[in-house]
C-alpha cells in the first residue's frame, strides 16, 4: 500500500464534491475551516454546482476528484461533504494516474464507495475523517476530533501508534481475541451497495469498521445479512463497530416490533467468533476519530486497543 505524504501548514487542499450538492451558505464556512486549519484552498466546481441532489453532473464530480490527483500543485483533497453521488463516479475516475499521484484523500459516509475503490484499485492508504461542510463547521466541533483529524493526515507515516476512544467514551468488547489486518471498510450502506459489482469490498485477512446513520434496525439485518451470505464477514479476521447514529428503535415505530442493535450483532455477529470491538467512536457523530483506511492494524478486543502497526 502507498502511503501519501502527510500534510503540512501551507499545503494546498483541493475540495471537492464527489457526492451531494454543497448548500451555498456553508460553502465560505466549509472554505474557512480548512484555512483556519493551516492550508490553502482550491475550491472544485463539484463543490459551487447542483444537479437535482448532486453536486453537479457525473462527469463534473468526476473530473474535479481526476483533475485534483492530476494537478502536482494539490498537496491532499479533501471531499466537502457526503450524501449520495460517489458510487455514480467510480467508472469515471482515472484510477491508474491516480495510482501514480497518491495524495491525502480524506473523507467518509458517502466516499466510503471511493475509499474502497483506492484502497483496491489504487493500493493507495485512505482516510475516513471528518468533512469540512458537515462537521468542521459546527459549533460542537471538539479538541479530540480536530486531534485526530491533524494527527491522522500530517503524521501519514507513523507507526505503533493506538487508535483510542475520547476520555469517558469506553470501548465494548463483543467478541475477545486478537486479530491482524489491513484496515478497511466504512459505512455499512455503502459497503452493501458495492457487493456484486467491480468495485466489491475485499475482506479477506482484514479488519473490517462499520458505522452507519438513519438506518431502520431491520435495515441494519438486512444489511449485515447481505454482508454474511456473501461471506465478506467469514473472511474477516475482525470487525470494529462505529457509532450507529439514530439508528435506535425510535427509528422504526414501535420497539416491541423491532429489534436491538445489540440483539442483531449478537445474533449475526458474534457466531462469526472473531475479535469484535464496539462504540468505536467513529462516523456519523462528534467526537469522531479519524482512521487511516489501508493502514495494517493490530486489534486485541479483549483488552480494547487498536494499534496502527504498518
Amino acid at each position: 500500500m502507498k502511503i501519501p505524504k502527510g500534510l503540512k501548514k501551507g499545503g494546498t487542499i483541493g475540495l471537492v464534491g464527489a457526492s451531494g450538492a454543497t448548500p451555498p451558505e456553508s460553502l465560505p464556512q466549509a472554505i474557512d475551516a480548512v484555512e483556519r486549519l493551516g492550508f490553502k484552498v482550491v475550491v472544485g466546481n463539484s463543490c459551487r454546482e447542483r444537479h437535482g441532489y448532486l453536486a453537479g453532473s457525473d462527469e463534473l464530480r468526476a473530473n474535479d476528484v481526476n483533475r485534483m490527483f492530476l494537478d502536482s500543485s494539490i498537496d491532499g483533497i479533501f471531499c466537502i461533504r457526503g450524501g449520495y453521488g460517489a458510487t455514480k463516479i467510480l467508472p469515471m475516475l482515472d484510477y491508474g494516474m491516480i495510482k501514480e499521484n497518491p495524495k491525502v484523500f480524506a473523507g467518509y459516509s458517502d466516499v466510503t464507495a471511493l475509499h474502497i475503490a483506492f484502497n483496491q484499485l489504487c493500493d493507495l492508504v485512505t482516510y475516513h475523517t471528518p468533512m469540512p461542510s458537515t462537521e468542521f463547521i459546527k459549533p460542537e466541533m471538539d479538541d479530540y476530533t480536530l486531534s485526530s483529524f491533524k494527527e491522522g493526515v500530517s503524521f501519514t507515516e507513523k507507526t505503533h501508534y493506538y487508535l483510542t476512544n475520547p476520555p469517558n467514551q469506553e470501548m465494548t468488547t463483543l467478541v475477545p481475541g486478537k486479530a491482524t489486518g489491513r484496515l478497511v471498510g466504512g459505512n455499512l450502506t455503502l459497503i452493501a451497495s458495492s457487493l456484486g459489482t467491480p468495485y466489491e469490498i475485499d475482506t479477506k485477512g482484514k479488519i473490517l469498521f462499520l458505522e452507519d446513520i438513519d438506518e431502520y434496525e431491520r435495515s441494519i439485518d438486512r444489511m449485515l445479512t447481505q454482508l454474511k451470505l456473501s461471506g465478506k464477514l467469514d473472511e474477516a479476521s475482525g470487525i470494529l463497530l462505529g457509532a450507529w447514529t439514530n439508528c435506535g428503535p425510535h427509528n422504526s415505530g414501535s420497539p416491541e416490533h423491532s429489534l436491538r442493535l445489540q440483539t442483531i450483532f449478537e445474533e449475526i455477529l458474534v457466531p462469526l467468533q472473531k475479535p469484535i470491538l464496539m462504540d468505536i467512536a467513529c462516523g456519523h457523530c462528534l467526537p469522531t476519530m479519524s482512521l487511516p483506511l489501508g493502514r495494517t492494524i493490530s486489534l486485541n478486543s479483549e483488552t480494547k486497543t487498536i494499534e496502527v502497526i504498518q
